[in-house]
Order: structure tokens, then sequence, then C-alpha cells
């Protein structure tokens, strides 16, 4: 049985031959048998995401929340109160992260808080684009204009003053093209009415 240092000098090697964020396949692919996982577990140098997800506890600063959901769902995507906070167009403080998957999908189970949303697959990706979570994990971001059309298009339950502040906001903003949030508004012909009649009161 080797002393305390020589487990730890093991477990720390361990740890070197691991990404930041792994699955227990990941780890016995690079040699890393699932027992050792556990010990580092057990030992505080990595931590569990959610089932069979892991992270280095000697890794950068990042939401972990988040680098569990993208890495169980491929297509999560920040949306409506979380993507308008990130967008500088809501000073709202959500108590979990609003993320969308295509209607269909199957949210995955995380330990962390979050705040799943079904959006229509034909639409799904306008607007989306990738954001970095930590320097191996992104997830996709709604840009401001499709956040804002979004807002509108959930008033009815997510309430109309987060749409009316998010698009007062982004009016007020120089270089802001009403044309393109107007564009993006029509792919949702049943919103961009709303849209436009608001716009008109605030432009």
């Amino acid at each position: 049985m080797p002393d305390l240092e020589t487990w730890r000098a093991r477990l720390g090697g361990a740890v070197a031959l691991l990404p930041v964020t792994f699955t227990l396949a990941q780890a016995r692919t690079l040699g890393v048998a699932n027992h050792v996982v556990y010990a580092l577990r057990d030992a505080g140098l990595i931590e569990p995401l959610a089932r069979g997800l892991y992270h280095r506890t000697d890794s950068e600063r990042a939401d972990l929340g988040l680098v569990a959901i993208a890495r169980k769902a491929s297509r999560a995507t920040l949306c409506l109160t979380t993507a308008l906070v990130r967008h500088d167009l809501s000073d709202a403080i959500p108590a979990a992260p609003d993320v969308a998957v295509p209607r269909g999908d199957r949210a995955p189970a995380v330990d962390a808080p979050v705040h799943w949303h079904r959006f229509h697959p034909a639409t799904f990706d306008i607007g989306r684009a990738p954001t970095t979570v930590d320097s191996m994990t992104v997830i996709g971001l709604y840009s401001a204009e499709r956040s804002i059309v979004d807002a509108f298009r959930t008033a009815g339950i997510e309430g109309p003053d987060l749409a009316y502040e998010a698009l007062r906001r982004w009016v007020r903003r120089p270089g802001r093209q009403p044309s393109g949030l107007l564009a993006m508004a029509a792919n949702w012909p049943r919103t961009l009415p709303t849209i436009r009649k608001a716009m008109e009161v605030l432009l």
C-alpha cells in the first residue's frame, strides 16, 4: 500500500492526463480507470457536473452549470432573459439560466438549475451563434435582435415588461438597425406587427 504522499502524487499524475471537462468514457480512453476517477473526486481534485461528467478543480474559473448544459445538450442555446442580460438589454437576474433546445429534443439531466425552453426546430438556428463557456466548451447564444423577438413572442408567458425594456435599450444604441430587427421579426409573422408598432412609438 503506497504512503499518502505517493498516493497524492499518483492522483496528481492522473489529473494531468485529463482535459478540463471529461466523461468517464474519455477518462478510460486516456488510461484513467473508473476507480481512479472516483478517487480524484473524493480527493477534491475533480468535481461532478452531471451523471458521468466531471471538471478539474485546478482549471480556469467558469460557469460550471453552463459547462454541464453545453456538454450534455450540443444544441443548447442561451435565450430570453439570460441572453438579453448578456447583450446588456436587461438588468434582470434570472434564478436559473434560460436555455432553449429544439422542440422534440430531450432536455438532459444536469445538477445545475436551468429553465428549459422548447423552440420550433424550423426557426431554432435563426440568430444563433456560439459563445465561449471555458477554453474547451461553447454554448449557443441568440443575438440581441433574436432575443428581443423571442421576448415579444413569449410575452404572454414571460410578461411584456422584459420585451419592452429590451427594445427601449436597443433603440437607443448607436448603430442599431431597425430594418434588421424587423427582418428578424419577419420570421415570426404574428409577432412582427407588435414589434413594428412598438418601434414606431420609440423611434
